[in-house]
Parts: C-alpha cells; sequence; structure tokens
C-alpha cells in the first residue's frame, strides 16, 4: 500500500489542483473551473491530443495485427528456418533503449527520404510506423503467452470435424486468445499515447503529439491546463480500462464455464 501510495497520490493532487483558480501550483486559490474552459478554446493542445489518440489508435491496430502473426510463428511454427533469430529480433524492441530506437529509425526515414523519395516529410505518418514497430514487440509477448497456455485439443477437434485451418483460426483461435488481443491493444495504445523519446526522434516540425507538447511547456512551469487535460485524460482511461477488465474476466469466465463442460 505505501508503495502505491505514491503512484496514487500524486494523481489526486494532479486531480484537486486541476480545480485551483490560481495558476501557482503550490498555491491553493479556491474551486474552480475556469482551466477546464480555457483548455476547450487551446486549438494547439485539441490539435496535439486528437494526433496523439489517431497515431495510438492506428498503431495498437496494426501491432495487434503485426504482433499476432508474430506469435503464431514463434509458438506455433517453432522450427522453420531462422526461428531462433526470428523470436530474437521480435523480443529485442523491449530491451533497446528508446533513445537507440529512435536515431535508428530516424537515420532510415531520412534515408529512404533521399533514395526513394518517401517520406519527403516526416510527421505523422513517420510517428505512426515508429510507433507499430516497438508496440508490436510487445503485443507478441503478451500473445505468445496466451497461445503457450492455449489448450489444443478444441482447434484439433474442430479440424478432425472436416474444418481447415483458416476457419479454426478464427472461429477457434481468435475466441479464445480475445482476452489477449485486448490486453496487447490496450497495451499498444498506452504505449504510443505516452511515447515522447522516439517520437521526437522521427516527427517533422508539423506534427506535435501530446507528451511532446506537454514536455515543452512543462519545462517553462506547470501549466494549469495540463493538469485538466491530464484528469480527463485518467477519467477516460480510467473507464475504457475498468469496462476491459470486466469483458476480459466475463470472457474468461465463460471460456473455463466452456472447456470443463467438453472435459465433462
Amino acid at each position: 500500500m505505501i508503495a502505491l501510495s505514491f503512484l496514487y497520490i500524486p494523481m489526486l493532487m494532479l486531480v484537486i489542483y486541476s480545480f485551483n483558480s490560481s495558476r501557482l501550483v503550490t498555491v491553493w486559490a479556491g474551486f474552480s473551473t475556469k482551466w477546464y474552459y480555457e483548455l476547450l478554446n487551446n486549438s494547439a493542445l485539441i490539435k496535439a491530443v486528437l494526433l496523439s489518440l489517431s497515431i495510438a489508435i492506428a498503431s495498437a491496430t496494426c501491432a495487434i495485427v503485426l504482433g499476432t502473426l508474430a506469435s503464431l510463428a514463434i509458438v506455433r511454427f517453432r522450427r522453420f528456418k531462422g526461428s531462433n533469430l526470428f523470436s530474437f529480433m521480435t523480443t529485442a524492441p523491449l530491451v533497446m533503449p528508446d533513445v537507440i530506437t529512435g536515431l535508428a529509425l530516424l537515420l532510415l526515414f531520412v534515408a529512404m527520404g533521399q533514395t526513394l523519395g518517401w517520406p519527403k516529410d516526416r510527421g505523422a505518418i513517420t510517428i505512426w510506423l515508429a510507433h507499430t514497430t516497438f508496440c508490436a514487440a510487445y503485443v507478441a509477448v503478451v500473445i505468445s503467452a496466451r497461445l503457450r497456455e492455449l489448450d489444443k485439443s478444441l482447434e484439433e477437434a474442430a479440424m478432425d470435424l472436416g474444418a481447415n485451418p483458416l476457419k479454426v483460426f478464427f472461429i477457434i483461435t481468435i475466441p479464445m486468445i480475445a482476452p489477449a488481443l485486448v490486453s496487447g491493444w490496450l497495451l499498444a495504445f498506452t504505449l504510443s499515447l505516452d511515447d515522447l523519446v522516439i517520437a521526437s526522434f522521427v516527427a517533422g516540425p508539423g506534427a506535435t503529439t501530446l507528451p511532446m507538447l506537454i514536455f515543452s511547456k512543462v519545462r517553462l512551469g506547470v501549466d494549469p491546463q495540463i493538469n485538466a487535460l491530464a484528469t480527463i485524460i485518467l477519467l477516460i482511461v480510467g473507464i475504457i480500462g475498468f469496462i476491459s477488465w470486466l469483458l476480459i474476466r466475463r470472457k474468461e469466465r465463460r471460456q473455463l464455464q466452456y472447456m470443463r463442460r467438453v472435459k465433462q
């Protein structure tokens, strides 16, 4: 509890001071919602939020597809040539420093622009590609763990009844790993939305994500509008996380009951 208090007490203070009428963080001058009204009229912040959300959604969705395919190759097709190298390269971004990853991707995009003529300008697309690259590694780890625990008897029974492997994958495998897919998507979404270092390397002058904007403002002093924005983000993320937890828990219970019925 003491360790968790260091995490949640600052969040609670952030929420409280988002309703502070004073611009000074350390001085409480009374309850006010003026920073929320000013936030709605701050076009730069709104633009950064929309850009970060769109990139995070696109990156998480692409990372789920790539991470699932990589997990299937690692878990279900272990004996192909170069499997060990493929597994290492898939998980390498997990331990790679963000500075090295961002610098490497920057050099890649610059070289592509000089040789292929694309991308001409770095922006949302290059950030999306960079986030998809490292988020797919996290998704692959989550889904691989679920695939290793998966009971193959249901898949084998479906194939014995005449279903082809593709149909088995979509009808049997995906529903059984659905909690891992949701967890992987949420993890990738959070990592993309939270990234500052890699986005700073690969973003052009016309693309500013929310972490980049917040970092630039905090360096000049704490802006009360940032507190208001952070409070809204905490509320939205908390609601989404709670709903996802309920859905995953219900799905796991149904799968457990179904597995018990099948074994009986």
